[in-house]
């Protein structure tokens, strides 16, 4: 009989799943597919042919994929290799506390290469992956001007606290900070535009309004101070350095894939404008073959929009993709590290991750080439190579974690 085991089949979205068959014949190819619906209704799917070996088994830490959406040995290969039934789809997670993603896995005795439907699979397994614990508290913020999620773990803490912002599409990203807080932080998912009642663009930004973000995860009991860390991707990468560079309350910042310079905002503080950012070069935005966006060159050199980092009193974290197609991210992390380096700092340190592109998520979630991006008609060219990228995405997380809880401690303890 044919038996189809994975492990765990109820876990956190960021471990890794192991998945086993036995009882097939001696040699037997065999299709191994994944499926998942999203938070939105979309479909993902991969696949993998495997062959048995001489006891009739299958191990997916053990054995190479031979074809299929990837080749080679890898654990995690179906879930990194989840491609989108429609065209340029990601994966959504928005409902954080009530629903995991729930995975179906189907294993055919035989090749489906999947170009005709499918026949009927020998055996079908599910399982899940939650993004927050059951003893995690979740509380929506709405504390004045300050719009976001907290995530609070269990235990008596207090814990490091940690503020996470996305990118450039807006809105209130929590998947990451519900994941990072069953790692020991109260962390705070904070919006900055394009939710709620926040202004609709990032073109003028506040930097009281984060100044009282920090305060108000410092506010909290279980929150050990006297700093706090931030983590942003992208455009929330940007910000998070403006933060480390002009707030005492930011002790560590991790910066992924973000800029050096300030692009497309001005920085008010009190009324008054303290770093006016460069415009965007659209005329030099590419579109490839493929019709994709290319962005690379949208970004023009001007040192007056320099973020002036060397002014940071706690320790930053740069990490850059190498293979990034959105952002030049190792140029500008480079270019961080150079200035301050030029006024003698030592609190930097860069990342660089070969093969990894822009969409750098935590472990768990598939690779994305290219995507549909809010408020723009063409899809996104992310850049990256599928296995560099996802173990890069799995390595980061690992260290990021260590970065934050290493100097976050030793700030509470000055």
């Amino acid at each position: 009989m044919v038996v189809l085991n994975v492990f765990p089949d109820v876990g956190m979205a960021d471990e890794c799943v192991q998945i086993t068959a036995t009882g097939l014949k001696p040699l037997q190819p065999v299709t191994i597919r994944l499926t998942l619906q999203d938070d939105k209704g979309e479909f993902f799917q991969s696949r993998a042919f495997y062959k048995a070996n001489a006891r009739g088994e299958v191990n997916l830490e053990r054995d190479s994929a031979v074809g299929g959406t990837y080749c080679g040995v890898e654990p995690m290969g179906l879930i990194w290799s989840l491609k989108p039934l429609k065209p340029f789809k990601r994966p959504v997670k928005t409902a954080i506390k009530d629903s995991p993603f729930r995975y179906t896995i189907d294993l055919f005795d035989s090749l489906q290469i999947g170009v005709t439907a499918d026949s009927q699979p020998t055996i079908t397994k599910k399982f899940e992956r939650w993004f927050m614990s059951l003893e995690t508290q979740k509380i929506t913020i709405k504390d004045g001007r300050i719009r976001g999620t907290l995530f609070i773990p269990s235990g008596k803490g207090p814990f490091p606290g940690v503020i996470d912002m996305y990118g450039g599409a807006g809105g209130l990203v929590e998947y990451r900070a519900s994941l990072l807080a069953n790692h020991g932080f109260v962390v705070l998912a904070l919006a900055f535009f394009a939710y709620d009642d926040l202004p609709r663009s990032f073109h003028k930004l506040d930097l009281e309004y984060f100044e009282d973000a920090a305060e108000l995860l410092l506010s909290n009991p279980k929150v050990a101070g006297p700093k706090v860390g931030v983590l942003g991707v992208s455009k929330g990468a940007e910000i998070a350095l403006m933060m480390s560079s002009f707030l005492p309350q930011i002790g560590a910042t991790v910066s992924i894939n973000g800029t050096c310079n300030l692009y497309g905002s001005t920085f008010y503080y009190k009324g008054k404008p303290i770093l006016k950012g460069t415009n965007y070069n659209q005329e030099k935005m590419m579109i490839t073959e493929e019709g994709l966006m290319c962005t690379t060159g949208l970004y023009d050199e001007n040192s007056d929009s320099c973020i002036p980092v060397e002014n940071a009193s706690g320790q930053i974290l740069f990490v850059a993709g190498e293979a990034d197609q959105y952002y030049n991210s190792t140029y500008f992390a480079e270019k961080a590290m150079a200035r301050m380096k030029k006024y003698l700092k030592t609190n930097g340190r860069l990342m660089s991750m070969p093969g990894a592109g822009h969409l750098i998520e935590p472990p768990g979630f598939p690779f994305c080439w290219a995507s549909d991006l809010r408020g723009n008609r063409l899809p996104v060219l992310w850049g990256g190579e599928m296995f560099p990228h996802c173990l890069a995405q799995d390595f980061i997380w690992k260290e990021c974690r260590s970065f934050l809880l290493k100097h976050l401690n030793q700030a509470s303890k000055l």
